[in-house]
C-alpha cells in the first residue's frame, strides 16, 4: 500500500476502536515513522515513539528494585500511563531477541511486569525488510502472528501531498514530478541515496543553496543540478500570473515542460494568479500538463487552508468547467 493508505488504513483502526497490533513493513526512508507521527497528530492523540534497536532490555522491562525481600519491577517513566494514544514500537526486528521478548509481552498481553498499557493507547510496530539488507532479526513466529501485517512502498503522488503540505521546496517537489523514479532508490554501495526521508533533508540543503549529494548521493544531486540549471532559465512565471503571458510559448521539453507547470501550481498565490496560470496553460499545452496543473494547484492550496477559495474560482470559470467535464468523460470512456 502507499503511505496515504497506510494513513487511512491506521487512521480506521483508531476511529472504530479497533486496538488490534500492527506491524508495519517497508523499506529504510519509505516514511512508516512520519504517517505513524502525523495519524495520531490529526486526533490529537499521544505518541509514544521507541526505537528499539538502541534501547537494552532494562530500558523497556525497568529495573528491579528490592523491597521486603522481594524485588519490584520499575517501569521506565517515557511508557504511557493515562490518556490515549498510539506506542510505536519502530525498528523491532533490528533488535536482539532479548528486547524482542521483552516487546513480545507488551504486544501480546499489553504488560511487562508490573507495567500495564492504557486501555486508551494503540500499540503499533514498524521494521525493514531483509531484502533492503537491513541488519534486521528473524520475528518469532507466535510474535509475527498477533499482528496485522502492512506493507509500505514509495509513492509519488502520497510524497508529493506530503512535501507540499510540509514546505518542500518548490524545485525538489518538481524535479520529483518529472523523475518519480528517483523518489526512492536504494543503492547499497553508498550510504547517502534517495529515499523520502533523505530528500526532505535535500530540500533543507537546497534551500541554504548547498550541495544535496550529501543527502541523496551523487548521482540524484547531479541529476537535480541539471533540472535546477533548466528551472532557473525557465521563461519569468510573473508575467503568465499576471495575464501577460500572450506571447509566451510552452517548452518542447518534458523536463522544462514540467518544471514550469509545477512551478505555475507552486507560485499562484492568488485566485487571479490560479486562473490566469490555468488560462494560460489550457490554450498552449495537452491535457495532461493542465491536470498536473491543476493536481498541484490543488495541493497546494488545501496545505494553506484555502481550497474553498480555489473551489468557488474554478466553478466560476467556464474553460475550468468545460476542461474538467471533458476530461472526466475522456476517463469514464464516454
Amino acid at each position: 500500500m502507499t503511505p496515504a493508505e497506510l494513513g487511512h488504513t491506521l487512521g480506521a483502526l483508531i476511529d472504530g476502536a479497533v486496538r488490534l497490533s500492527v506491524m508495519i513493513w517497508g523499506a529504510p526512508g519509505v516514511g512508516k515513522s512520519s504517517v505513524v507521527a502525523r495519524v495520531a497528530r490529526e486526533r490529537d492523540m499521544g505518541l509514544v515513539d521507541l526505537r528499539l534497536s538502541q534501547l537494552a532490555p532494562t530500558d523497556l522491562r525497568g529495573l528491579p528494585v528490592p523491597r521486603d525481600g522481594l524485588a519490584y519491577w520499575y517501569p521506565p517513566e517515557f511508557l504511557p500511563r493515562e490518556g490515549r494514544g498510539v506506542l510505536f514500537l519502530d525498528e523491532l526486528n533490528l533488535c536482539p531477541p532479548a528486547i524482542q521478548g521483552i516487546a513480545q509481552q507488551l504486544i501480546l498481553d499489553r504488560r511487562v511486569g508490573s507495567y500495564r498499557v492504557p486501555e486508551g493507547w494503540f500499540i503499533w510496530a514498524a521494521g525493514n525488510r531483509a531484502e533492503d539488507r537491513a541488519a534486521v532479526f528473524e520475528m518469532p513466529a507466535p510474535l509475527g502472528n498477533r499482528f496485522l501485517h502492512l506493507q509500505v512502498q514509495p509513492d509519488q503522488e502520497s510524497f508529493r501531498d506530503y512535501a507540499i503540505a510540509a514546505g518542500l521546496h518548490e524545485r525538489i517537489v518538481a524535479f520529483l514530478a518529472f523523475r518519480p523514479d528517483l523518489l526512492h532508490r536504494l543503492d547499497p554501495g553508498h550510504p547517502a541515496w534517495p529515499s523520502p526521508r533523505t530528500w526532505e533533508m535535500a530540500s533543507r540543503l537546497h534551500a541554504l543553496d548547498l550541495d544535496v549529494a550529501p543527502a541523496v548521493g551523487e548521482a540524484a544531486a547531479a541529476e537535480l543540478d541539471a533540472f535546477v540549471r533548466l528551472y532557473q532559465d525557465l521563461v519569468r512565471l510573473e508575467p503568465i500570473l499576471a495575464g501577460e503571458g500572450r506571447g509566451v510559448r510552452f517548452p518542447k521539453e518534458p523536463s522544462r515542460r514540467y518544471a514550469l507547470t509545477v512551478g505555475l501550481a507552486a507560485r499562484a498565490k492568488t485566485t487571479d494568479q490560479a486562473l490566469a496560470a490555468f488560462r494560460w496553460l489550457v490554450g498552449r499545452a495537452g491535457e495532461e500538463w493542465v491536470q498536473l496543473m491543476v493536481s498541484h494547484l490543488a495541493q497546494h492550496w488545501r496545505a494553506r487552508a484555502h481550497m474553498d477559495r480555489l473551489v468557488a474560482c474554478l466553478r466560476a470559470e467556464p474553460d475550468i468547467r468545460r476542461f474538467l467535464r471533458d476530461y472526466n468523460r475522456m476517463l469514464s470512456g464516454d
